[in-house]
């Protein structure tokens, strides 16, 4: 047993196969040359220094598993049942490919001076002094991880410049009148959001926008997305979707015999969505291995089809969504936006399909549960925050 990925997707697949009673051999196969860290607390804790790492707390010798660390995979030879590496070709009976997703880069910007991404432990620790000389900040994206770092950098004291080109934070998560109450955030945490700019050039001490203004800047951090780390499958007879994700199956299998794929580098069919979802989450990576080891194990009934799920820490506030909106035929807000706790509901049949919970804890397990045993459920009651959401059931 081969798995090409020491993240949280490659390691729960290790975990998983053990605690299911796989006794064969496993070598874990990871990039970077650390102990396999989990990811959440690089743009928290590791970030501002209240924490030297984030490593799983694994005993994998204990588990009888193999960790090849700093190694990086080239390609897959299937046929052959090989797996190529930069120390040399490993054998595998069973491949998991789980090397997850790469941040994106600004273009032009690769290798210049000052400009950052946050997505491994060596990103964070680079960003730590950054932030501790309290630098003016540029960050570019309003995401998800744009809005993480802002408030960490807001924390440690640095002046920071939010630059988005869309019109509105979390543009490609949200849609327009759910994002909108969020921008105020930005403000409100002493940060300054710049929406519908991009930028032109990065100069020494300064990012140039495409209107001319000059912001100064002694870091720029880049945060505008991901997209599956699978450049190295190009060429093999592992199929690929259009976002270079592998496409697997409702078991995780690959097109290749005796190849799954897990977390952010592969999509998977949704029966209760009715489309491929491909999720950059935690969560994911957290769910799926438990899958791909029952499967491997034979146990027939195994069949992907979670609730996507996924939370932020941002401006002092704890953001959580369930669920995937597109598609829904109706919203519903839970509360005032402009309050510290509300929530947002997507109905599609009269079923709930998603939820954003902002401070609301209660309504995004409730209604993560919702979603699982499709109830059928009276909008007019769930649209009352006073009403627990499991008591609105038509």
């Amino acid at each position: 047993m081969v798995v090409a990925g020491a993240g949280m997707a490659g390691v729960q697949t290790a975990v998983a196969l053990r605690e299911k009673g796989f006794t064969g051999a496993i070598t874990l196969i990871g990039a970077e040359p650390h102990q396999p860290y989990d990811r959440p607390p690089l743009s928290k804790a590791v970030l501002l220094g209240t924490a030297e790492g984030s490593a799983f707390d694994v005993d994998f010798e204990t588990l009888g598993v193999e960790l090849r660390l700093g190694c990086e995979v080239l390609g897959v030879r299937t046929p052959d049942r090989v797996l190529d590496t930069e120390t040399g070709p490993v054998p595998y009976d069973v491949l998991v490919l789980a090397t997850g997703a790469e941040p994106l880069r600004l273009p032009g910007t690769e290798g210049v001076p000052g400009v950052h991404l946050l997505r491994t432990l060596d990103d964070a620790e680079r960003l730590r002094p950054v932030l501790a000389r309290r630098h003016d900040i540029v960050v570019v994206g309003a995401g998800w991880i744009g809005a993480e770092f802002t408030t960490a950098a807001r924390e440690a004291g640095c002046a920071v410049t939010v630059v988005e080109v869309a019109e509105r934070p979390l543009a490609g998560a949200l849609p327009a009148e759910v994002a909108a109450p969020m921008a105020a955030w930005y403000a409100d945490s002493g940060a300054v959001l710049r929406t519908g700019t991009r930028v032109e050039r990065v100069e020494p001490g300064a990012v140039v926008l495409d209107d001319g203004t000059r912001v100064p800047a002694g870091a720029v951090v880049v945060g505008i997305g991901a997209r599956p780390a699978t450049s190295w499958l190009t060429g093999s007879d592992i199929a690929l979707g259009a976002h270079g994700e592998v496409l697997a199956d409702d078991r995780l299998r690959t097109s290749a015999p005796d190849v799954y794929a897990v977390g952010d580098c592969a999509s998977f069919p949704s029966g209760r969505y009715g489309e491929r979802l491909l999720v950059h989450h935690w969560d994911n990576a957290l769910q799926g291995p438990r899958t791909v080891a029952a499967d491997i194990l034979g146990e027939t009934t195994a069949r992907y089809d979670p609730v996507p799920y996924f939370w932020s820490e941002q401006f002092g506030r704890f953001v959580q969504y369930a669920g995937h909106h597109p598609g829904a035929d109706t919203l519903l807000w839970r509360g005032d936006p402009a309050g510290p706790a509300w929530s947002v509901c997507w109905l599609r049949e009269g079923r709930l399909a998603a939820l954003l919970a902002v401070g609301r804890p209660r309504d995004l397990a409730q209604g993560r549960r919702l979603i699982e045993a499709g109830t059928p459920l009276d909008a007019s009651l769930l649209a009352d925050p006073a009403r627990p959401l499991k008591a609105a059931t038509a």
